[in-house]
């Protein structure tokens, strides 16, 4: 799996199985010379593509250095937007050979109703998980993905997210997890990523993940998260619909950016304010 680092206080997450470099948290003060660092490392190691969530007021600094902005998050960073601004090494991984039917993707998801009143069916039950549904969680994730770009098929990774920053929502059958999610909480900006959705491969079809990011929304707003967004794989008409029907926002495309089972794809980024602070 790729590493999590720190480079002066900010976090970046790099490795040949991405080949990439992600920055996931900036502090400030760490500009220009972040910069430096991460482009040094990217030329030591070969990696094809950085790219950076950043405030916008970083925008002008980044197309300076041959970034191209690739998506935004409306009002992330108390008010101001977060650009997610791409550098590409490789020419060939600037090139989104699939862009034609990920645009049908997005004309087929917001062609799609807004809709938040159909209920779950009765014989399944929605929580948040615990230490308690560790080793069953591994399971559904180890079931789900040959390969992620974060070890959630690992109890010890799943444990510690947990403790940290991360809320875990299940779907349950007679007891079982069948569908799994995640709520990945930046308490510094009152911002949640919805991530990590799973679904047993008999019980696809039914709209779980639907339910499920319904109740993490609920849940979000509730401890007063102010901001929701997701990075979704380009190519999935499911779940791309089932955020376009939850009121998200599209917000821009991350073009060959993530490994997902097995395969370097692009990801779509979707947005919703949550109506908190």
């Amino acid at each position: 799996m790729d590493s999590i680092e720190k480079i002066g206080n900010s976090i970046i997450q790099h490795g040949s199985y991405n080949d990439r470099i992600y920055l996931m948290r900036l502090d400030p003060a760490d500009m220009p010379s972040l910069l430096d660092d991460m482009e040094v490392l990217a030329e030591r190691e070969g990696y094809s593509k950085i790219f950076t969530k950043v405030p916008e007021s970083f925008r002008k600094l980044l197309d300076d250095r041959n970034y191209l902005c690739e998506a935004s998050i409306p009002r992330y960073y108390d008010g101001e937007d977060a650009v997610i601004m791409s550098r590409f090494l490789d020419e060939k991984r600037r090139i989104n050979s699939m862009d034609d039917m990920h645009e049908d993707v997005i004309k087929a998801a917001l062609s799609k109703e807004k809709s938040l009143n159909y209920g779950l069916p009765s014989e399944y039950s929605i929580r948040k998980c615990g230490r308690q549904d560790i080793e069953q969680m591994a399971e559904v994730y180890q079931s789900t993905f040959d390969t992620y770009p974060f070890p959630i098929h690992d109890p010890a990774y799943l444990l510690k997210t947990m403790e940290e920053n991360v809320v875990y929502f299940g779907v349950f059958r007679n007891g079982k997890a069948v569908a799994l999610s995640s709520s990945e909480i930046d308490f510094d900006n009152s911002a949640v990523e919805m991530t990590d959705f799973a679904t047993l491969p008999e019980f696809r079809g039914k709209g779980l993940s639907y339910h499920l990011l319904i109740r993490m929304a609920e849940e979000m707003r509730s401890i007063g998260i102010r901001t929701a967004f997701t990075i979704a794989r380009a190519g999935s008409y499911g779940m791309n619909i089932v955020f376009a029907k939850c009121g998200y926002e599209y917000c821009g495309r991350l073009v060959n950016n993530t490994n997902i089972s097995g395969n370097i794809e692009s990801m779509n980024i979707w947005y919703l304010g949550l109506g908190s602070g």
